[in-house]
């Protein structure tokens, strides 16, 4: 099972940023599950939220700037023992990522199926040379099929947070993912157990209590998605 920091390290380092990054690369972690949208310039950034209040305290709407406008908004605003840190774009992000053997690269939902085409065409510009260790994955369905109908190379996974059961895994298997990232809270024995068998990678998120790690590892996911990769580093080291 593969620890994989959730928006870097959101628990231990400011989430979506160079700095938390470069933390879970300091750990010696290689995997990552981080947010993506697209500015009205066309640039790639990574962000979860589609306002600045909740990570700088500045009630800004992201789709109302571009990439030049970003400067006054610190993602680190809340850390106080860290340095200012400036919304990343995808290519600056990537740099420190060159040799990471799995990322996450979750598109976040558009309003429309042109939105959807001119985000993934983008994507997959910025990450050609990461073919082996991307997945895309998002919970927006015309994200999915915009990829099936660009014939991408790259893997994608579907993300998945209301109960809908076992349909979760037919629609994954009709748009030809490899994955489904299943929210903790509905991620059963079960549901997990029918997504295996139907040869699919499982992900789960997000996952902070030890225990509960401990008992996905035993099940054979595949992702482990957590705010705290130190404390699972660390603490599933321990329970071998």
């Amino acid at each position: 099972m593969r620890i994989i920091g959730h928006r870097g390290a959101r628990g231990e380092a400011p989430e979506n940023t160079l700095g938390g990054f470069q933390y879970i690369r300091d750990l010696g972690i290689r995997a990552v599950e981080f947010d993506v949208r697209q500015l009205k310039d066309d640039e790639l950034i990574i962000m979860h939220d589609d306002n600045f209040l909740r990570t700088t305290a500045i009630d800004q709407t992201l789709y109302d700037l571009d990439s030049t406008e970003l400067e006054p908004y610190d993602q680190a605003n809340i850390w106080i023992d860290w340095e200012k840190q400036i919304t990343p774009s995808l290519t600056q992000s990537l740099k420190i990522m060159h040799d990471f053997e799995h990322i996450e690269v979750e598109v976040k939902a558009v309003e429309t199926a042109q939105h959807a085409e001119k985000i993934v065409i983008e994507l997959q510009k910025q990450l050609l040379g990461f073919e082996n260790t991307a997945v895309i994955t998002s919970f927006d369905l015309k994200i999915h099929q915009a990829l099936l109908q660009q014939n991408s190379h790259f893997k994608h996974g579907l993300l998945i947070e209301k109960d809908i059961g076992e349909k979760a895994i037919e629609q994954a298997l009709a748009l030809e993912c490899c994955q489904i990232g299943w929210m903790n809270q509905l991620a059963t024995d079960e549901i997990i157990q029918s997504t295996q068998k139907a040869n699919l990678n499982v992900s789960v998120w997000t996952v902070n209590a030890l225990e509960r790690a401990q008992h996905l590892r035993d099940l054979g996911i595949n992702g482990l998605i957590t705010d705290f990769p130190k404390m699972m580093q660390l603490g599933l080291a321990q329970t071998k």
